[in-house]
């Protein structure tokens, strides 16, 4: 902590930290912020899917692989104005970087560089900073098991999923190019430097050895990072078992996968052994605290994580405990989660909450070590809160700041928010682009009945979903003794 401190920026890089007095004779073309603000490294959602809610577009909070096949039937959205809609609720609430997840595991493939090129641009005009990665499903894209499930369909309803475009049809080569290579050419050389490219093999029942070998070797080739989501539920962890006769993680460690280049999204179900592995190739783990209570996946071993020394990110995933992309509600919500009953019981401090959402999560994009602290050399991502807000009424001088922040930081709190040195957020507005304007059209495009294809995937998934959950009721869910133990039967 500094007090009165500052910060000098130039070119969009922090050149100097210290108290104020000791920067005042700096020259300052622009100065930001002054008494009762509280300057933070931006924070970094480094699990991010859409914008629109699942919820918002008629999808209820279903156990994970039910909620997949009901997920089917969520309307079409505009992709520029979805990812603005989220975009705008991150950087409101302190966030300036996102690991972005993109799918189209049911889009024609002819529309994939549409919608891509689209939330790449709805980023770049708002000013954010973007890890962006195309999920890459080459098998099972409905339901764990695909081929058995479909076996138990009546020959009409099967053919009505057989008709729907799948991205299991399209052969791993193509789908590496459209994902990575072809998006690559386009973005990767952003003269701005806000956007990296990543690879997304989506989890492991969605992408074959050979998949996965494809991957990791265009990893290699070009030094970019994955992000995959592992373990997200007890089904996930079954299904390595009968796939692989070993855990996910020890199927990936074979395969060359694991190390500092991958993250795991999730990772719910990790066992001691898993965390072993996870800790010595220094492999990166992001926990997604909301989205895993509101699909039923279950608690992350968090505790444990950190205990091992395994550098954990944060991430709010479809949305938040609110329906919405708080960062600093899901900041609350990792803190308080896992604490284990007992007086000596280990628990996540306020700073190691903060590193998940900053340094940690900066780990896990394509920008490393640039990002995620206010350092000289780092870039100049920067959150000013309204400690007022904060503090106000009354608040015990003894209190620390940080847990301030922590237990009573609200979106509302956030005063201005700074991306490479530029502010694109003050005082509650957009520097940057129209936000009433944009979400007036947002509202406008969805204001129409949906169309024939949207209404056919609807009847679709609603028809599946009951099929989904009874043939997922022969699997196993015994994950084995919890980590943590919360309440007693006995």
């Amino acid at each position: 902590m500094i007090e009165d401190g500052a910060v000098y920026v130039d070119g969009g890089v922090i050149v100097a930290v210290g108290r104020a007095s000791e920067l005042a004779n700096r020259r300052a073309d622009e100065v930001v912020g002054g008494p009762d603000v509280l300057v933070l490294p931006g924070f970094i959602n480094a699990h991010h899917h859409v914008g629109l809610t699942p919820f918002q577009l008629g999808i209820p909070d279903l156990p994970l692989e039910v909620w997949i096949a009901a997920r089917l039937g969520a309307r079409s959205v505009d992709p520029y104005l979805d990812t603005l809609y989220s975009a705008f609720e991150m950087v409101s609430s302190g966030v300036t970087t996102v690991q972005h997840l993109h799918g189209h595991m049911f889009s024609p493939p002819e529309t994939w560089a549409g919608e891509i090129d689209a939330i790449l641009r709805a980023y770049r005009d708002v000013g954010m900073r973007v890890s962006f990665s195309s999920g890459i499903v080459e098998q099972d894209t409905l339901v764990l098991d695909q081929d058995s499930f479909l076996a138990t369909l009546p020959a009409p309803l099967r053919e009505r999923f057989d008709a729907m475009p799948r991205s299991d049809r399209v052969p791993i080569e193509e789908q590496l190019a459209a994902s990575f290579t072809d998006v690559l050419s386009r973005w990767g050389g952003n003269k701005d430097g806000r956007i990296r490219i990543q690879l997304a093999p989506q989890n492991l029942h969605w992408v074959s050895d050979k998949g996965l070998a494809a991957i990791r070797d265009i990893a290699t080739d070009h030094g970019a990072g994955m992000h995959m989501h592992l373990l997200e539920s007890p089904y996930q962890k079954e299904y390595a078992r009968r796939r692989t006769g070993r855990s996910a993680v020890a199927h990936l460690h074979e395969l060359g996968l694991l190390g500092e280049g991958l993250t795991l999204g999730h990772g719910v179900w990790l066992s001691e052994a898993d965390i072993d592995l996870v800790a010595e190739t220094g492999t990166l783990v992001c926990h997604n605290p909301s989205s895993n209570l509101r699909l039923r996946s279950g608690v992350a071993p968090v505790n444990e994580l950190l205990r091992r020394g395994v550098r954990v990110a944060i991430g709010i995933d479809e949305a938040g405990v609110n329906d919405d992309r708080d960062m600093l509600q899901e900041m609350r919500m990792a803190l308080n989660l896992h604490r284990e009953p007992g007086v000596d019981s280990p628990s996540p401090s306020a700073a190691d909450v903060l590193s998940m959402a900053t340094e940690n999560g900066a780990l896990t994009t394509g920008f490393g070590d640039g990002i995620g602290a206010i350092a000289p050399g780092k870039a100049a991502d920067l959150v000013l809160l309204d400690w007022k807000a904060i503090s106000a009424p009354y608040l015990a001088p003894d209190v620390p700041v940080l847990d301030a922040v922590l237990y009573r930081g609200r979106a509302s709190a956030v005063r201005t928010v700074i991306v490479d040195g530029r502010v694109i957020y003050k005082d509650g507005a957009f520097t940057t682009v129209d936000r009433a304007a944009l979400m007036r059209s947002l509202a406008s495009s969805l204001a129409a009945a949906p169309g024939a294809a949207d209404r056919a995937r609807k009847e679709l998934a609603d028809a599946l979903v009951p099929r989904v959950r009874e043939f997922l009721r022969e699997w196993s869910v015994d994950g084995g003794e919890p980590f943590y133990r919360l309440n007693g039967r006995s």
